[in-house]
């Protein structure tokens, strides 16, 4: 019991610790005073003076366009590393191809901003691309640090997978290729999902990456929020991150209720398919005895 209650308390801590500052700036964000830690009353006028604050509303549309293009890239490229690395076993340089593919993971951000900083230098330099840094460096970065950590979530989901369906399809005269994205990839599909928001999510929060390789006019949410803190937070700020907020709880909650309805579906198909395969198994002995009885006679 005793264990119970301190563990009990540890979680409430623990919750209180993650949320309470969420909730202090979500309550703060209606504040009317300009003074972000003085009280001055409720009031909604922040959130109206984001539509004529367009350099704020403008960094947040530039880092969601991003997210939303390194989740897309960071999938592709990471699910076909991780199909090498668990498909392919034998092949040279594997072990030095899973070194650089899990690479970004353990390098401080700080060397590999710098890295690809000196590498579109170099590249501008040599072959004229890219002339400017912009939306398209920072995607790039932002891919490459990413796509880590999607080969690592679906490396292992396809180590879990049962490979006798894949062969079995493959007998039934059916290409790898149909095989890799009509049977494997809805298998890996959750994998998949989680590596896609975690991407978004690194994507959306990354600060150092994209202070080394942006330029004008590709200014990110981070880095505005970034500049703007040294000079004291702005209340706008604080209605951004209360709607940022507000949207990812919208997102996990949807995310929430169709993956539960979706396992509440398999579980009625699963017990349908018990409950018929009783059925099934007591209708078999009548018909035995109804087959034998005109023998008998």
């Amino acid at each position: 019991m005793k264990n119970f209650r301190f563990s009990s308390l540890m979680l409430v801590l623990g919750l209180l610790f993650i949320y309470a500052p969420m909730l202090i700036l979500v309550i703060y964000s209606f504040n009317a005073s300009k003074l972000v830690t003085v009280w001055g009353g409720w009031s909604i006028k922040w959130y109206v003076g984001l539509l004529d604050n367009t350099q704020l509303m403008g960094s947040v549309v530039r880092s969601l366009e991003i997210a939303c293009y390194t989740a897309i890239a960071a999938v592709a490229l990471g699910t076909l590393a991780a199909f090498v690395l668990t498909r392919i076993t034998r092949f040279k340089g594997r072990t030095l191809f899973g070194g650089l593919v899990t690479a970004p993971l353990v390098m401080p951000e700080v060397i590999t901003g710098l890295s690809l900083l000196l590498l579109f230098v170099a590249m501008a330099q040599m072959i004229g691309w890219p002339q400017e840094r912009g939306i398209v460096t920072i995607w790039i970065a932002h891919t490459t640090f990413c796509a880590a950590y999607v080969a690592v979530v679906v490396s292992a989901r396809l180590r879990e997978l049962d490979l006798s369906i894949e062969e079995a399809a493959m007998d039934l005269g059916a290409r790898p290729w149909k095989v890799f994205f009509l049977i494997t990839i809805p298998m890996i599909a959750p994998s998949l999902a989680a590596g896609g928001m975690m991407s978004f999510a690194l994507s959306l929060d990354d600060l150092v990456l994209a202070s080394f390789v942006s330029g004008p006019g590709s200014t990110t949410l981070p880095m505005e929020v970034f500049s703007a803190v040294r000079l004291g937070v702005k209340p706008e700020i604080n209605a951004v991150a209360s709607l940022i907020l507000l949207a990812v709880s919208i997102v996990t909650f949807l995310v929430w209720f169709f993956s539960r309805r979706a396992e509440e579906s398999r579980k009625r198909a699963i017990q349908q398919a018990i409950e018929e395969g009783a059925a099934d198994s007591w209708k078999q002995p009548d018909v035995r005895r109804a087959q034998q009885a005109p023998e008998a006679a």
